[in-house]
C-alpha cells in the first residue's frame, strides 16, 4: 500500500512530547496541532507507532477531509473516498464519531449518514447490494468541527493508554499515558533514584520503569490492525523481535510507597503483570512523615486533589504537610500535578516550572521543582 497520513490523539499539553516521540523514531512529516500530532508513513510505521508510543491515545489512518455543512455534503464526501482499499468484502465496519462549533451537530444523524455512504461505497465497489460485515472489524470515526469533517480508521482497538498490565485501578486512577508523559519531563532515564510517595495502582512508577528498561509499552498487547489482511503479520513479528531485543537490563532504584496497604498489594500486583516487579520496590508509608529513601532523586507523584470542599480543604492540609517534609529535601527535584490553583502557596515554594495538563477532563498544573540550590521564597 502507498503511504498513508496518520493522526494521532493525545490529552491536551501532551501534544509536543508526542510528535518529539514520533520524530525519534523518524517518522515523515510530523506536525504537532492542538489535540493531535499528523504523520506520514507505511504499514510498518503503523505498527512501530501502536507499539512505541507511550503518550498518544491511538493511531488513526487519516481516510480523507472535506466540507460538511449538509448530510448531503457529508454523504458525497464519504462516497468518494477510496474505502475499498482499506475496508474488505466481509470487513465489519462501525461507525462513531463527534461534531462540534458546525451546522451539522446530531451524531446519531452523522452516524447514519456516514454509514449509509459507506455501505453504498462498498456495496458498489463489491456488487453486492447486501454486506454481510461478518469479518474483521474496521472502526471508522468522524470529526466535525467548523464545518469541516475528516474520516478515519482506528488501527489500534482499545486505546493505546491500556498497556495491558492494569485490569483494576484505584479510586483515582492516572492515565498510563499521562504517566509517561509525566515521567518523560522529568528527562529520567534510570539512573537516579525515583519515588512516587502517593503510588495508588502504581502506574508512575511502572511507566518509570517500562522507560527505564526501554521496553515497548504496547509489547503485551493486540491492536485492531493485526486482523488487517493487507498488513503483512511479519511486520508485527518482525517489530516485536527488534523490540525485545531493544530492551535494557539495569539496576533500577524506583519505589513506590503509599499509606493505604491494599494501594500497595495493587501496585505490586500491577507491577508483576508489566513484568517489571523486579525493578520497583513498594513499602507502606505515609508521604508527610516516612524518611527519604536516599538523599538525591526525583519525585514524581499524583497527590489527591479534593474536588468537593471537604475534600479540597484535606488536600490543602496534606499540601501543607508535604511542603513542611519536604523543605530541606534539596537533593530532591520534586514534581507534582494537582488540579489546586494555589498549591504553591499551600507548599510553602514556588515552582521553577509548571505546565498545564489535563488528567482526563480534569485541567491540572504540573510542578516542577528542578533547581536544588535555589531555596526560593515562601509564600
Amino acid at each position: 500500500m502507498s503511504k498513508m497520513q496518520f493522526t494521532v490523539p493525545c490529552l491536551f499539553g501532551l501534544e509536543g512530547l508526542c510528535g518529539d516521540e514520533l520524530r525519534r523514531m523518524n517518522f515523515e512529516n510530523v506536525r504537532v496541532e492542538n489535540g493531535r500530532v499528523l504523520f506520514s508513513g507505511d504499514e510498518t510505521a503503523l505498527a512501530k507507532a501502536n507499539l512505541w508510543l507511550r503518550t498518544g491515545e491511538r493511531v488513526l489512518i487519516t481516510l480523507g477531509s472535506f466540507p460538511a455543512r449538509s448530510f448531503e455534503e457529508l454523504f458525497q464526501g464519504v462516497y468518494h473516498l477510496p474505502l475499498e482499499d482499506f475496508i474488505p468484502k466481509d470487513g465489519a465496519f462501525p461507525v462513531k464519531g463527534h461534531c462540534l462549533n458546525s451546522r451539522l451537530m446530531s451524531v446519531p444523524d452523522c452516524q447514519a449518514i456516514v454509514k449509509k455512504a459507506a455501505s453504498r461505497r462498498l456495496g458498489e465497489k463489491y456488487g453486492l447490494s447486501w454486506l454481510p460485515e461478518t469479518g474483521a472489524k474496521y472502526q471508522l470515526q468522524f470529526s466535525i468541527m467548523n464545518d469541516q469533517a475528516r474520516l478515519y480508521l482506528d488501527t489500534t482497538g482499545p486505546g493505546l493508554h491500556k498497556r495491558g498490565y492494569r485490569a483494576v485501578g484505584n479510586e483515582a486512577p492516572l492515565r498510563e499515558t499521562l504517566a509517561a508523559a509525566m515521567v518523560q519531563l522529568t528527562r529520567y532515564r534510570g539512573r537516579e533514584f525515583f519515588w512516587d510517595p502517593f503510588c495508588g495502582s502504581g502506574t508512575i512508577v511502572i511507566e518509570a520503569a517500562l522507560i527505564a528498561r526501554n521496553r515497548a509499552p504496547g509489547l503485551m498487547r493486540k491492536f485492531a490492525a493485526q486482523s488487517f489482511p493487507w498488513i503483512a503479520p511479519e511486520i508485527w513479528d518482525d517489530l516485536r523481535r527488534e523490540a525485545k531485543e531493544q530492551e535494557f537490563n539495569g539496576n533500577y532504584h524506583i519505589l513506590g510507597s503509599d499509606n493505604d496497604p491494599k494501594c500497595v498489594s495493587l501496585s505490586m500486583a500491577n507491577a508483576r503483570k508489566a513484568g517489571v516487579s523486579d525493578c520497583i520496590r513498594f513499602r507502606d508509608g505515609d508521604a508527610t512523615k516516612m524518611s527519604l529513601p536516599t538523599d538525591t532523586g526525583i519525585l514524581v507523584t499524583n497527590p489527591p486533589y479534593g474536588q468537593r470542599m471537604l475534600e479540597q480543604q484535606s488536600a490543602q492540609r496534606l499540601y501543607a504537610a508535604l511542603g513542611r517534609h519536604f523543605k530541606y529535601a534539596n537533593g530532591w527535584k520534586k514534581y507534582i500535578i494537582t488540579s489546586e490553583p494555589e498549591f504553591e502557596h499551600y507548599f510553602g515554594k514556588r515552582a521553577d516550572k509548571k505546565r498545564k495538563l489535563y488528567n482526563g477532563m480534569i485541567q491540572c498544573n504540573y510542578y516542577m521543582y528542578t533547581d536544588n540550590t535555589r531555596r526560593g521564597k515562601e509564600k
